[in-house]
């Protein structure tokens, strides 16, 4: 019997081009789905002829109202290892087997340095005046070298960054809830007497986090008005950590400089988002992961998985704590 893969989300045409999928011929179908299914009736209509469905990221969530409609679904696969928006008690419930893949976290990294950047020097503005046309050097450049970087987070991806941010000369603070002195020195940062503290200090403020109970909503408020008003606000983690109302609140306000978002509570964002058009944002699509190297290592990780599970040997699964 031939099983019917279903890869969702694929935006970019990219899933059938950054591996070989006929490893998996004879045995397994593959049909990708380019267009994102935010309506759940559509969605659960669409997947109901699929034994196995390859989600990229939490693009799509399946909660254990969704498993419930999918009776044939027998496995998931998603890119990295870890998808909070994955129901793992309700899958395996539902005896679907799900598996993940190895990632890097270099992409991201180089993205929020991207983020940074642009911000610093004003390339969205001087960019778009130099094409239509308008003045020669109309905004002055913020420095990296002597300002300081503030990281909330620093794990995999927040070490890296305090190393570029320490290349470029720039005094590296660090907070997150068990961060210590010596874990923050390690990596050449230095821990902050508290979040606000960092919040006070910093000229950018770079996220780095997980998100979960614990941390949605961690910067509020309170936290933004703590700010610099000069100071710069990047999020390429998740945008539920900070308080959306509050961010368009400071934003719109000026009381920050400026934000560098790559994401966001809805994606693809809609239409008429007012983080589509304020001024002082640099917003990108989730790009975050988004390159060719790990494109490569999610979609041909995800044919390892796919196979390893039809030859009955499921492998990188993810369970329940």
């Amino acid at each position: 019997m031939t099983l019917r893969c279903a890869v969702l989300d694929d935006y970019q045409g990219a899933a059938l081009t950054h591996a070989d999928w006929t490893a998996l011929d004879g045995t397994v179908d593959v049909h990708v789905l380019r267009e994102h299914l935010t309506d759940r009736e559509q969605l659960a209509d669409a997947l109901s002829g699929f034994d196995i469905v390859v989600v990229m990221r939490e693009r799509t969530p399946f909660d254990a109202d969704l498993l419930r409609r999918l009776p044939r679904l027998r496995l998931i696969v998603t890119s990295g290892m870890r998808n909070a928006s994955i129901d793992l008690t309700a899958a395996a419930a539902a005896g679907v087997t799900v598996c993940g893949t190895a990632s890097a976290s270099t992409p991201p990294v180089e993205l929020t340095w991207t983020l940074i950047l642009g911000l610093a020097r004003q390339l969205t503005v001087e960019s778009r005046s130099l094409r239509e046309g308008g003045p020669w050097q109309s905004t002055v450049g913020q420095d990296l070298h002597g300002r300081t970087l503030g990281l909330i987070g620093l794990g995999k991806t927040g070490s890296r960054m305090a190393r570029v941010g320490s290349a470029f000369g720039m005094e590296v603070l660090a907070w997150s809830p068990h961060l210590t002195a010596e874990r923050a020195a390690a990596e050449g940062a230095q821990l902050a007497d508290s979040k606000e503290d960092l919040l006070r200090r910093s000229d950018f403020v770079s996220i780095h986090l997980v998100l979960s109970e614990r941390t949605r909503g961690l910067l509020g408020e309170t936290e933004l008005r703590a700010m610099k008003p000069s100071a710069y606000l990047v999020n390429t983690s998740r945008a539920g950590i900070v308080d959306r109302a509050a961010l368009l609140n400071a934003l719109r306000e000026n009381r920050i400089a400026g934000a560098g978002l790559d994401v966001f509570d809805t994606e693809p964002l809609p239409a008429d988002d007012p983080l589509r058009s304020l001024p002082n944002v640099l917003a990108t699509p989730h790009l975050g992961y988004v390159t060719e190297a790990n494109y490569r290592t999610y979609y041909g990780g995800a044919v390892e998985d796919i196979a390893a599970f039809v030859a009955g040997e499921p492998i990188r699964l993810l369970q329940v704590d």
